[in-house]
């Protein structure tokens, strides 16, 4: 079980914000980036942050916001950019918009359009909600993906806190028919007063309600999250071949020095526990 944690450190990806700097250069070459997309800024910053990370040697991975696009020619011009740099995987997502800028309203009819233009790339990632969408009846969120389950070669989930939780979703989702491998989507080391408010703002219930009982105390304002014991509880996981769950992604909020620092110790304490005899 051990040695199979410590090989899903090597495979994990890292979400940034396009915006604030990042220690990018501490992650190893090839390592997994992506890149979030702001409703505020536009895609351009995306794009421009997803050329720079591929030109640096890292796997770059923008968002594609549908609600971020104008129209098909916009989008047509925004994948001949990411073409150009060697970018060839995106994850697409409706984006946190209020109203669309064009025409498309949702990340189905972004991925129909790409289609469309004979454009796919050659590997997608679509969202799931585990604790459900903020704005978004779970029915809704249901059909959605399996409208989507076509276009996408993995699922990354929501944050999420609750082993159990993440676990039965995904099962669900296997269910529902949707065969795509699930990356969890959990924090990196960020302070845990943030993620209450990032919890609180998106509208996650189990996860706000952990977050409030492990960090509210007086006594543990400056604590801060790690995702060590949920990786510990999910890592069986990750040894079954009938699991869905494949890895972790981690949602930075652009805090790599922490992060890394972290998964290194880790991955030196795993190691010790993979070489000692059974």
């Amino acid at each position: 079980m051990a040695s199979e944690l410590r090989r899903s450190l090597d495979r994990m990806r890292y979400e940034v914000l396009p915006v604030g700097k990042a220690r990018l250069d501490l992650l190893d070459p090839g390592s997994t980036v992506t890149v979030t997309a702001s409703p505020v800024r536009g895609i351009e910053p995306t794009l421009a942050a997803a050329e720079r990370l591929s030109a640096n040697g890292l796997h770059a991975v923008p968002h594609l916001a549908a609600r971020s696009f104008r129209d098909h020619a916009h989008l047509a011009t925004a994948l001949d950019r990411l073409d150009a740099a060697g970018v060839s995987e995106v994850f697409v997502i409706a984006g946190d918009g209020a109203h669309p800028l064009g025409e498309f309203a949702d990340s189905l009819a972004l991925l129909r359009a790409m289609e469309q233009l004979g454009r796919l790339p050659a590997r997608i990632g679509i969202a799931g909600y585990p604790e459900g969408h903020a704005f978004l009846p779970d029915d809704c969120t249901v059909r959605a993906m399996e409208a989507k389950a076509r276009y996408a070669d993995y699922v990354v989930s929501q944050i999420t806190f609750d082993a159990r939780t993440i676990t039965e979703w995904a099962r669900d989702v296997r269910l529902r028919g949707v065969q795509a491998p699930v990356y969890v989507g959990v924090p990196g080391v960020v302070d845990a007063h943030r993620l209450l408010r990032i919890a609180l703002k998106i509208g996650l219930g189990e996860s706000t309600r952990f977050l409030r009982k492990q960090y509210g105390a007086v006594s543990k304002m400056l604590a801060r999250y790690t995702p060590e014991d949920l990786f510990d509880e999910l890592s069986p996981q990750l040894a079954d071949p009938e699991s869905p769950i494949a890895g972790w992604h981690l949602f930075t909020f652009n805090e790599i020095s922490g992060t890394v620092q972290w998964r290194d110790d880790l991955a030196v304490r795993l190691s010790g526990y993979a070489d000692r005899p059974a």
